[in-house]
């Protein structure tokens, strides 16, 4: 354990539950690295992963956005470039954009396609699948309406799914201030809540913890976060 890190558990503990409030201070104190640090949710749910409804997955704009320029790539046949393009994609292609990413191009955080050229992106599902951008039907980042996918990706939406029984993903800065943090939490969980699928019995969430980057998580209690 480096002497940051150390220094971080010997102020500090981590053993119990705190208020989100709390929670999020903590975070935001403990983002000692050289650089900004992400804060990132994790939710521990009650689902049994092998079975298909009951598998959690969607996108969702948060309050407070992300803190970060999202940077959008769309794959789409040359009549649609121009479009993807004005609604402010960073990068435009098609076949030749393909043969790129599948080269190991990678420098983007979302992907869009058009219908007509998911028989050629569906050949990038090891490439694009473990880092979570495979353009998607049901997430709406597979469509012919460029512009709004485009303009709902700049916007700041995230695209979340259970791996196994965890949801995990970046919800703040660690620049953020506490206010701004804690209302992206809340909203996250509650989002998550209302996914419950119909055959969960028993809680649906059991377990909420925050942390940046480079630090240990933090515990949230949940009746300070779901109403």
């Amino acid at each position: 354990m480096g002497k940051r890190l150390k220094k971080i558990f010997e102020e500090n503990s981590f053993d119990s539950l705190y208020a989100v409030d709390e929670g999020a201070d903590l975070a935001i104190n403990t983002s000692t690295a050289k650089f900004q640090e992400t804060i990132d949710i994790c939710i521990n749910l009650n689902i049994d992963p092998k079975k298909g409804d009951q598998n959690v997955r969607g996108k969702m704009s948060l309050p407070m956005s992300l803190g970060k320029t999202v940077k959008v790539c769309v794959i789409a046949k040359e009549e649609k470039h121009q479009e993807a393009k004005d609604a402010g994609a960073d990068i435009v292609g098609g076949d030749d954009l393909v043969e790129k990413i599948e080269g190991g191009f990678l420098d983007f955080d979302r992907c869009i396609s058009t219908p007509d050229m998911m028989p050629k992106v569906g050949k990038l599902g090891k490439v694009l699948g473990p880092r979570n951008l495979m353009p998607n039907p049901k997430l709406g980042s597979v469509t012919n309406d460029i512009v709004k996918a485009v303009e709902g990706a700049k916007a700041g939406e995230i695209e979340y799914k259970n791996n196994d029984t965890l949801v995990q993903a970046g919800i703040a800065k660690s620049n953020f201030s506490k206010e701004d943090l804690v209302t992206n939490v809340k909203f996250f969980v509650e989002v998550i809540n209302k996914e419950r699928p119909s055959g969960v019995k028993g809680e649906f969430i059991k377990k909420v913890s925050i942390s940046p980057t480079m630090g240990p998580g933090i515990n949230i209690d949940l009746n300070s976060v779901i109403s």
